[in-house]
């Protein structure tokens, strides 16, 4: 493995993954700045940056960045989550200085012209449309504005629809200013590429940005509670969480190792008890994520109302089992090969590549190093997962459920279930 770290003099940082052997590359800006970094009343702007990004600079229109990209063959994209925005484009090896420019003129150079702001301020609303239609999406934005209340980490990635309406042009560029700094950007690659001439590019092409200022954001202050909003639906969707643990934590592992034990994939406890055995519901998964400074620990199951009734106690049974008990050695041996494979499996591809090892240099500051994070996974024990379900699964609940209620049990009494 042959990664590669620079920093520039004004805080820019370019990392970068050789892989010879390849005809391509992957190549993009990744900035550390999402929707937790909003003011609540401009709720979105994060998310109509990313897109805004791709209409135009002074010397390129929307459709001239599109042309350009696909005239040599590539493909670009972008997406925004609650910590972190992205801009990548995967091309051939020979097209790395082209994919550069593009980049470099977006990200410095954005226009946001008038007509083109409205024209994307109508699609994203078609897309919160969308998301509204989907109940499985729309019970986990329900579930993440419980757990954390009168916050941007609680807001919806995409805005609300009043807010998106209503946001102007000066909304967008103070964003920018403020956040689309150096020391909060990062340049990664990974492909046939040569890092000094990325270096090289990068100290040419990346001159405009704005200076750091202050952007800094609130703290995470988890809460926990109920939502429970009655829709009309074939099936009720419930997210049951937790507050889990911040990816800085030394047991950060540890508690995504449990989540795979109990919900992550068909040999889990949950899909085997609730789904093979019971037949309780269609879909039902756990899934531990870290931020910054918190974490969320989430159970979904989707079911048929009637089924509602024999779930829950189900589900509460299953949590208090990863308190109580140790998991097995195989249990454990499992979860770790699914996790390892994951990471190694994600290699195989160059844009799976340049953005692990984008996020990695966000979060925790330093390189990649694929044989230290295999040697964290491989150094958890029975103990440890016992040790972090106990922490976890003794904390306040959230509960977000949507759909047909009716036969849903109080919230109090599942919270006296997972007490028990």
């Amino acid at each position: 493995m042959t990664i590669n770290l620079t920093t520039l003099p004004s805080g820019l940082r370019i990392i970068t993954d050789q892989v010879p052997e390849m005809d391509s590359l992957a190549v993009g800006v990744w900035c550390d700045v999402g929707t937790r970094h909003e003011d609540l009343a401009h709720n979105g702007v994060a998310h109509m940056v990313e897109h805004m990004m791709f209409n135009g600079t002074p010397t390129r229109t929307s459709q001239e960045i599109a042309e350009t990209i696909e005239n040599v063959g590539g493909q670009m994209n972008a997406y925004t989550s609650r910590e972190i925005t992205a801009y990548y484009i995967h091309l051939l090896k020979e097209d790395l200085n082209l994919g550069l420019d593009i980049l470099a003129d977006m990200i410095q150079r954005p226009t946001f012209p008038d007509q083109e702001l409205e024209k994307e301020r109508g699609v994203i609303l078609q897309e919160i449309g969308m998301t509204n239609d989907t109940p499985d999406d729309v019970v986990f934005d329900y579930y993440q504005a419980t757990a954390y209340p009168g916050q941007a980490l609680g807001a919806p990635i995409l805005g609300t629809a009043d807010i998106v309406a209503n946001m102007d042009k000066k909304t967008l560029f103070d964003y920018v200013r403020r956040f689309y700094t150096p020391s909060k950007l990062v340049i990664s690659a990974a492909g046939n590429l040569s890092h000094d001439e990325i270096v090289k590019q990068a100290e040419k092409l990346f001159t405009d940005l704005p200076e750091d200022v202050n952007g800094s954001y609130e703290p995470a202050r988890y809460v926990g509670g109920q939502i429970r909003t009655e829709k009309d639906l074939e099936q009720t969707h419930i997210v049951l969480g937790f507050q889990g643990i911040s990816r800085e934590d030394p047991s950060f592992f540890a508690a995504t190792l449990a989540a795979m034990i109990m919900g992550g994939g068909m040999s889990s406890r949950l899909f085997q008890e609730v789904r093979e055995k019971r037949g309780l519901v269609y879909s039902v998964f756990a899934a531990h994520s870290g931020f910054h400074d918190d974490g969320q620990f989430e159970i979904y199951a989707g079911t048929g109302p009637d089924k509602l009734p024999e779930l829950m106690p189900v589900l509460c049974d299953e949590i208090r089992r990863m308190e109580s008990e140790h998991v097995t050695d195989k249990e454990l041996a499992r979860a770790k090969a699914q996790v390892k494979a994951g990471i190694l499996m994600g290699r195989e591809s160059m844009m799976g590549r340049t953005n692990r090892q984008a996020k990695y240099l966000l979060n925790y500051q330093k390189k990649l190093d694929i044989a230290e994070l295999i040697g964290q996974i491989d150094a958890i024990t029975p103990d440890d997962i016992r040790n972090i379900s106990q922490k976890i699964f003794t904390g306040t609940p959230t509960l977000s459920a949507l759909g047909p209620l009716g036969a849903l049990e109080d919230f109090d009494e599942t919270q006296k279930r997972l007490a028990a």
